[in-house]
């Protein structure tokens, strides 16, 4: 019965996100349901083959963020860039859920929420409708996950039915976050706490992440 009542809510979620791909809420449900044991293993053995990605299973960090610390870091800075990217969206870490990480796939899903609008930044999607689904694209291109999927899913019926006027933006970031993501380094692990005083920059060029 839970599963059913769970893939009830994802559907719910899924048609909420095609009527308004605004609706940040809609998003964390349809994650909540797209849960599933084999595909979060999937996720797990897949960031497994790196150094990063192992170590970061190993040690489970946990992003903690201190907004005011980080605004007063030098322009240009990973820190800085972060910084403003939340303050000017009028985005709150706190309202971010903090998801268990008690064994390993619990933490894949915990880290990509802790750690979503740092790859914002990092790869430079904006947090309108096209940049969330080019950042989505982004995703799949680095993981084996569903929940992206779901998510461009409902954004391109969303263009089909209401924005059809925004679909060359909305194509232009897909097709940019799936080539971007298929040439940088994997994201997943990085132990971004560690860089918040390096210019972004170098971190972009470092991960491969800079524009060509």
């Amino acid at each position: 019965m839970r599963n059913v009542i769970q893939r009830l809510k994802g559907i719910s979620s899924f048609v909420n996100l095609v009527r308004d791909p605004n609706r940040l809420g809609q998003v964390f449900q349809l994650s909540d349901a797209a849960v599933d044991p084999a595909v979060m293993r999937a996720m797990a053995d897949h960031v497994s083959r790196t150094e990063v990605g192992r170590k970061a299973l190993a040690e489970r960090p946990r992003l903690k963020i201190d907004l005011a610390a980080l605004r007063a870091l030098p322009a240009g800075t990973l820190g800085r860039a972060f910084a403003e990217h939340m303050i000017e969206n009028g985005l709150d870490p706190a309202a971010i859920p903090m998801l268990p990480d008690h064994d390993e796939l619990e933490f894949v899903r915990a880290h990509l929420y802790d750690t979503h609008d740092v790859w914002h930044v990092v790869t430079g999607f904006g947090t309108d409708v096209a940049g969330e689904l080019g950042l989505q694209a982004f995703y799949q291109a680095q993981l084996p996950g569903h929940l992206p999927t779901a998510i461009l899913a409902a954004g391109l019926l969303n263009t089909l039915l209401y924005r059809f006027d925004d679909r060359d933006a909305r194509m232009t970031e897909i097709a940019r976050g799936w080539q971007l993501g298929k040439r940088a380094e994997p994201l997943f692990g990085v132990r971004w706490d560690k860089l918040w005083a390096q210019p972004l920059a170098e971190i972009r060029r470092d991960l491969g992440l800079a524009a060509n």
